[in-house]
């Protein structure tokens, strides 16, 4: 019989073939339901809870055969306990969520952070890069790793500035809790005329940004990008998406639709991109179901429901959670309608 471990180098090995196969734009390796299975019984078997989950919701893991008959695990179940398929000793990377609202700080623990980093890359080179460049200037609104360390959201920065950034000074513009607006101007100011970047933060911070610049407009070379992410919380002056996004694209001289929404999650290994304005796509090895709040079943398209979300690079915790999101389908992605009504605020933004 394979151990633990075994079983799990196995999985992450076919779930990396799914990132493999969408790099060199070939068909998938396998069917994303036999995958999710097999990820569902060997999470069923090594984490107690979800084992307890799948007994309680009469799921006969054996004759399972569609990832949608298998339990989620609610987002908040990774605050009140440990969601994972190995001993703590194995962890290689544990990301905090931001805890903005009851102090509890969700955590999830990554065994191999090879899986996630490889997804990462592929899919956000190819929704945020333009053109086909292989490498850009990359500036971040945010901390450095080594200054926030349990953030999955820096981390995926950070993990971009080593893979498709240039290597002309360091990305990061906040140091010591504080923005360095003087050293982001001059790197703006030093870009070539046909050299576009990448400016990459959270919502709040674009928002602070922007306020702080007064009014000015630091113009980015053309064809540049803009990265959000995350919303409010409300901590701050909220600023509704559509006015940031126009706001973002004046002060920094960028065409609107090259500001693009990112959306994501600590309790996750996967993210979403706009492909369109307010349309979000799944890269392959993950799906976004719209569910009833009620029964947990997926919804009709074009209605609206909570954000099940089924992840094959999730190999050691939950390859599905429940979420408090609102989504609903729509041609060619899903939109995010927000959160369920009186649902703990949650995000990245204020981390």
């Amino acid at each position: 019989m394979l151990t633990a471990l075994r079983q799990s180098e196995l999985l992450h090995g076919r779930a990396r073939a799914f990132v493999a196969a969408f790099l060199e734009q070939r068909a998938m390796p396998e069917p994303f339901d036999a995958l999710a299975c097999d990820l569902a019984r060997f999470q069923a078997q090594h984490i107690d809870g979800y084992a307890r989950l799948c007994q309680r919701r009469h799921v006969v893991l054996a004759a399972l055969c569609r990832a949608g008959d298998a339990p989620a695990v609610p987002t908040d179940a990774f605050k009140v306990a440990r969601v994972a398929a190995f001993p703590r000793s194995l962890t290689q990377a544990t990301f905090l969520t931001s805890g903005t609202t009851v102090g509890t700080r969700g955590t999830h623990e990554l065994r191999d952070l090879g899986t996630y980093d490889a997804g990462a890359v592929a899919f956000g080179h190819a929704c945020l890069l333009p053109g086909s460049l292989s490498r850009v200037p990359i500036l971040i609104l945010g901390p450095s790793e080594e200054e926030a360390p349990e953030s999955s959201l820096t981390h995926m920065l950070a993990l971009f500035a080593r893979e498709f950034g240039d290597s002309t000074g360091s990305p990061f513009f906040v140091r010591e809790a504080l923005f360095d607006l003087q050293a982001l101007r001059q790197r703006i100011q030093s870009l070539g005329p046909t050299e576009p970047a990448l400016l990459l933060g959270t919502s709040l911070a674009f928002a602070d940004v922007l306020d702080a610049m007064g009014g000015e407009r630091w113009g980015l070379p053309r064809f540049s990008r803009a990265m959000q992410t995350g919303g409010f919380k409300g901590r701050s002056r909220e600023v509704a998406p559509e006015v940031l996004r126009a706001q973002i694209a004046e002060g920094f001289v960028l065409e609107v639709e090259h500001v693009v929404c990112e959306y994501g999650m600590t309790e996750l290994s996967s993210q979403f991109y706009e492909g369109t304005r307010g349309v979000y796509v799944e890269p392959p090895w993950a799906r976004v179901i719209p569910v009833d709040p009620e029964t947990l079943l997926p919804v009709a398209d074009g209605t609206v429901g909570l954000a099940r979300i089924e992840d094959l690079l999730n190999v050691d915790s939950a390859f599905a959670v429940l979420t408090s999101d609102r989504v609903r389908r729509v041609p060619g992605g899903f939109e995010l309608l927000g959160r369920l009504e009186g649902a703990p605020a949650r995000g990245c933004s204020l981390a």
